[in-house]
């Protein structure tokens, strides 16, 4: 794989207007420890469904030299109490106990309010090799404004001591989301830190119409927003030994061939592994529609049309607003048609296993 994108836990300090998913929030007490322990029941049989060969081609030659995959931890906020010792650190240690040299070059994004020095030398020490400020814009509370300057700075303040080298995204419309250091030193060995968020100039500006960013209205995607072909959407998803291949895996283990997740799972990774899924889907029509990038070709072979995956994918959010979104559009194929075959071909690959 080039690249899993795998939510540890629902557990955050935060509770964003803007946030794809609802069950990223605060957990207090007894209930931080149920939402924790669901990652913590989880995550070994995950580990041992992920590729055993965490590379991959890096374009269509197959005599291409491979590249190592990469694999992104988040949350919620896996630097919090009762998270980071809990279940973020043994998942660390088990991702080089299961791959040791040849483990995938492992990213962990955090929203960086919570970030200490002592978090940044023990996540260097068990093997991270980047670490992503995820909060950089105007809908975190606290980084309006000026306020996500402060933090950057802090931030870069907190990495230099361990020689944690800036990326620079090279996208940003303001100067100052980047340093003039990050674009004079590209190259060279890691670890790296990088910032991003929810900026109008990147892949997830016009923020998902999912969870929070839904209901409160804040999704801003038209129809020739394709979320899906994408950066984290389905292209490629199915092609799992090349270049632009990544899958998302929830706490529990269920996978989904994009950030933004399908109405329902493809599979589970504490049943299953992850090749075996994808191999499952391969040639049906749907899948590799989404595969394509081209979701609204999804339905064709069940009798949608284009125009009837057009129609259904126009809906009124909470606020009242009338959206158009090809997301919206596979919501309502999954739930029409779709579901039943992902857990007809489920129930076949489950049966094959026992």
């Amino acid at each position: 794989m080039e690249s899993i994108y795998w939510v540890l836990t629902w557990a955050c300090h935060r509770r964003c207007r803007h946030c794809y998913d609802d069950r990223f929030r605060p957990y207090a007490r007894g209930e931080l420890g149920r939402v924790v322990d669901e990652g913590r029941r989880a995550w070994r049989a995950i580990l041992a469904n992920l590729p055993d060969d965490f590379s991959y081609r890096a374009d269509d030659d197959a005599s291409a030299p491979r590249r190592r995959g990469r694999l992104v931890l988040a949350g919620g906020e896996l630097l919090l109490d009762g998270v980071r010792d809990e279940l973020f650190h043994p998942v660390l240690d088990g991702i080089r106990e299961r791959w040791g040299h040849a483990a995938p070059h492992v990213s962990v994004q955090t929203t960086g309010d919570v970030l200490e020095p002592r978090f940044i030398e023990a996540m260097l020490g068990r093997g991270v090799g980047t670490i992503a400020i995820a909060s950089i814009d105007d809908h975190h509370v606290g980084m309006e404004g000026e306020g996500k300057f402060a933090l950057m700075e802090r931030v870069r303040a907190m990495m230099a001591p361990f020689g944690v080298r800036e990326i620079a995204l090279g996208i940003a419309r303001d100067p100052r989301l980047e340093s003039p250091a990050a674009r004079e030193d590209a190259g060279g060995p890691g670890p790296f830190f990088l910032f991003f968020g929810a900026q109008p100039e990147l892949w997830i500006g016009e923020l998902w119409p999912r969870g929070r960013a839904w209901t409160h209205g804040l999704s801003q995607a038209t129809y020739a927003t394709n979320f899906c072909a994408r950066w984290s959407g389905g292209k490629r998803f199915l092609d799992h030994d090349a270049a632009g291949s990544e899958v998302a895996i929830e706490p529990d283990g269920s996978v989904y061939p994009c950030c933004l997740k399908t109405r329902v799972a493809l599979g589970n990774l504490t049943e299953e592994k992850l090749v075996d899924v994808l191999a499952s889907l391969r040639g049906h029509p749907a899948f590799d529609a989404i595969n394509d990038g081209d979701p609204e070709r999804m339905g064709e072979a069940a009798g949608w049309s284009r125009a009837d995956f057009r129609r259904a994918a126009t809906q009124t959010d909470p606020t009242g607003r009338t959206m158009s979104n090809v997301c919206l559009g596979c919501d309502a194929f999954f739930a029409a048609r779709l579901a039943d075959d992902v857990a007809r071909i489920r129930a076949a690959r489950l049966a094959a296993r026992r």
